[in-house]
């Protein structure tokens, strides 16, 4: 096929043959990215390309009030009576002290989708085993109602267990998972009583088949890996006999009333935000994807891309683009199955809490697309309805009463802030990117349908963003793409006209040329000044929701970034 065919086949199907990339220029994609691609799609030049999504009424949600809030990876919220990392009553101890004390309005926290059942447990909650379902790393083990039934050996055995997963070092997801599921085996044992057991046989009606299908992949992967594409053949497919022989009804059994135990904590969690006063609670994080081998994709398959993962184009932060591993729902497909899985998602990830955040929102109308084998920087994009997809989000948010905030920062395609910010989802608005030609954004410039922030969980605290601990980083990670003495002079004189209007606008006592001589030095002198003063510049922009890193509030040190991708 030439080359202009080929490009017109992949424009008919919504796969872009060209786009801009973080530089401005136009990148045309390699007819390979196209071809592969396509076949990932199952086209060919017989195939019609999708019909587009018919809808009625374009839903829109209602304005968000001002609110200031709290963002916490809340592995890291650690305290004397949680396993090693933080857990959903820790979530609702800060919620209540937030809430109650200084005024939070919403506390958000990164996903707590659910990770592999058995070690090694991935240490990136944004590449989940499934977004439908939740992580019982998160439960608080004595919250349990079974647990006061233990007799006092149970419970000592119980409490050995606990101390054994608790560490003041780094969190280590395997032996605190290993500690939690024997105990949790233990309580899973425990006569429950008559009204527990109707809740349980409820909950189990609630989430039918899915919860079912899940179940069955925990067990298996418990007992073959979490990779199910690695399992023998006849396990590969969810409905083949081969899987209803080979689990065995308890051991289901277990993962489902896991399942249970974190829907009754994460409401518990959700009512001691909105008992303490907050007016949103607790916002969700809705990752971008899942892994390759998961759950989700065990039980979904054919609704998933074949040969393809989702990542991103080389852009300033990233310059040699990323592949984050995980595959695309196939657009055709998604939208003949009526979207029924990633509704279920949605419903599922506002059940309990007052808003969701989208990671990466152009999630809702295009990915990026990168063949396997091939480098980040070798993909293309693909479109989705996101007509359809926005539809159902709104939807679902519109039942849960909740706020949606849409991460649209990096490379964003023209007129999908416009669409968010008409159906009343909000932006994301990150200081650090808050530039127009080359400068900081003042303050009243800013867009007011967003969540302001500082950094993001992509991205060191802000002292350590303000000591260029990410160029070291990047550094050694050979992500660099010029020389790093060009990277550190370019975020010095970034970082030095941050300070200049910081002064402007009166929020700084000291002069900025002492704050980066400070810094230069590597002291540390001025970092507490700047914390505060880039804060009380978010206050004065006109953005309706607040976010103030925790770690950032409890004046975290300079330190690596995050790697969650």
């Amino acid at each position: 096929m030439a080359d202009d065919e080929l490009d017109r086949l992949a424009e008919r199907h919504g796969v872009a043959t060209r786009f801009t990339d973080w530089r401005g220029r136009d990148v045309p994609v390699a007819p390979d990215t196209l071809r592969a691609v396509l076949d990932s799609l199952g086209v060919d030049d017989s195939t019609p390309p999708t019909p587009p999504h018919a809808r009625k009424d374009p839903p829109r949600l209602p304005r968000v009030e001002r609110a200031w809030g709290f963002a916490a990876q809340l592995y890291s919220v650690r305290s004397r009576g949680s396993w090693g990392m933080g857990d959903l009553r820790d979530l609702a101890d800060l919620a209540a002290w937030s809430g109650g004390g200084p005024g939070a309005g919403f506390v958000l926290v990164n996903p707590l989708h659910a990770a592999e059942p058995a070690p090694p447990i991935g240490p990136s909650p944004y590449s989940p085993m499934s977004r439908r379902f939740a992580s019982p790393l998160y439960l608080r083990v004595e919250d349990v109602p079974e647990y006061a039934a233990l007799g006092p050996g149970e419970r000592e055995a119980v409490a050995s267990l606990a101390a054994r997963a608790r560490s003041d070092g780094a969190i280590d997801r395997d032996a605190i998972w290993t500690a939690k599921r024997e105990a949790l085996e233990t309580l899973h044992r425990v006569p429950r009583t008559a009204a527990r057991q109707r809740e349980y046989e409820r909950f189990r009606r609630r989430e039918g088949t899915a919860l079912t299908a899940f179940a069955a992949w925990c067990v298996l992967a418990e007992r073959h890996g979490a990779d199910w594409r690695r399992w023998p053949a006849e396990l590969r497919d969810p409905k083949s006999p081969a899987v209803a022989a080979a689990v065995p009804d308890e051991r289901a059994d277990f993962h489902a009333w896991l399942q249970w135990l974190l829907d009754g904590q994460l409401a518990a969690a959700q009512r001691a935000a909105t008992g303490a006063g907050m007016p949103i609670g607790i916002v969700h994080d809705l990752a971008v994807g899942v892994a390759h081998g998961g759950a989700d994709t065990w039980i979904h398959r054919h609704l998933f891309a074949d040969g393809m993962s989702v990542g991103a184009p080389p852009d300033e932060f990233n310059q040699r683009g990323q592949d984050w591993g995980q595959p695309p729902w196939h657009p055709g497909r998604l939208a003949a199955a009526a979207y029924a899985p990633y509704r279920a998602m949605l419903a599922a990830a506002l059940r309990h809490g007052g808003g969701l955040r989208l990671d990466h929102a152009m999630q809702v109308s295009r990915l990026w697309w990168i063949p396997d084998g091939a480098s980040p920087a070798d993909g293309t994009y693909v479109s989705y309805d996101r007509e359809a997809m926005l539809d159902w989000l709104v939807w679902e948010a519109s039942r849960a009463g909740a706020v949606v905030v849409g991460e649209d920062l990096g490379t964003v395609e023209p007129g999908l802030r416009r669409l968010l910010a008409d159906r009343g989802v909000l932006g994301t608005s990150l200081l650090w990117f808050e530039q127009e030609d080359g400068r900081p954004l003042r303050p009243e410039r800013w867009r007011e349908a967003s969540l302001a922030t500082v950094g993001t969980h992509d991205m060191p605290p802000i002292t350590g963003f303000a000591h260029g601990d990410h160029i070291a980083l990047r550094d050694g990670l050979g992500q660099l793409t010029r020389p790093r003495v060009q990277e550190e002079a370019d975020h010095r004189r970034q970082f030095a006209a941050w300070l200049d209007l910081l002064s402007e606008e009166g929020l700084l006592r000291n002069p900025p040329s002492a704050v980066l001589e400070a810094l230069d030095d590597g002291s540390s002198a001025y970092d507490a000044e700047v914390v505060a003063a880039l804060h009380a510049f978010l206050a004065r922009t006109p953005a309706r929701l607040i976010g103030i890193s925790l770690a950032d509030a409890g004046g975290a040190p300079p330190a690596e970034p995050s790697r969650h991708r």
